[in-house]
């Protein structure tokens, strides 16, 4: 009987190759992108260090997302992860979409995160 892999463990392995080319550093740290059913969490890290430097989420309070799993909740989450990452002088990431496809909420974010003056 052929075992079934997990989506879970493929993103995994689609991650791992990723992280072995994309590293973060302080002058331009890492985006990172989770994305589960109900929600989606951005951070910027500082591979080097192993600092996370700026967070986000559609867990926030103060967002104010009811529905954190759509592609309205990713925009907000985009945008505002620009915003605080410009409180904290930072201006030019590297992305790390973190084994998901570049489609949907992960491309949402993206583009507002891009919209709001991140550079990547």
């Amino acid at each position: 009987m052929i075992k079934k892999v997990s989506r879970n463990e493929t993103r995994l392995e689609r991650h791992k190759r990723v992280r072995a080319k994309v590293s973060g550093t302080k002058d331009i740290p890492r985006l990172n992108v989770f994305r589960s059913a109900k929600h989606i969490s951005v951070q910027i890290i500082d591979d080097v260090e192993g600092k996370t430097l700026v967070s986000c989420s559609s867990m926030d309070k103060d967002l104010k997302i009811t529905n954190g799993g759509n592609i309205e909740a990713a925009k907000a989450v985009g945008a505002e992860i620009a915003k605080r990452a410009k409180k904290a002088k930072i201006t030019k990431v590297v992305f790390d979409r973190g084994g998901y496809l570049y489609h949907g909420r992960v491309e949402a974010l993206a583009d507002a995160a891009r919209e709001n003056g991140l550079e990547f």
